[in-house]
């Protein structure tokens, strides 16, 4: 078997340069909760990371992010 000789040669990635977003991602300010499901369970998440327990009551859920924010503000 005969090696591929006439294939174009490609730059070394360290000449390629990279593209880099213009500002980095700020953190998000403030506290925004939701819901989310995890198969029969809804559990209340946040942005800072908190996330509350889980219910099988989107109710329940709702008003476990609601108590968050009322702690944090």
């Amino acid at each position: 078997m005969e090696p591929h000789t006439e294939a174009p040669l490609v730059p070394p990635l360290a000449s390629v340069p990279l593209q880099r977003p213009q500002q980095p991602p700020q953190p998000p300010t403030g506290h925004t909760t939701s819901t989310a499901d995890r198969g029969s369970f809804c559990l209340a998440v946040c942005t800072c990371g908190w996330k509350g327990p889980a219910r099988r009551s989107r109710d329940l859920a709702r008003k476990d992010a609601g108590r968050h924010t009322a702690e944090q503000g």
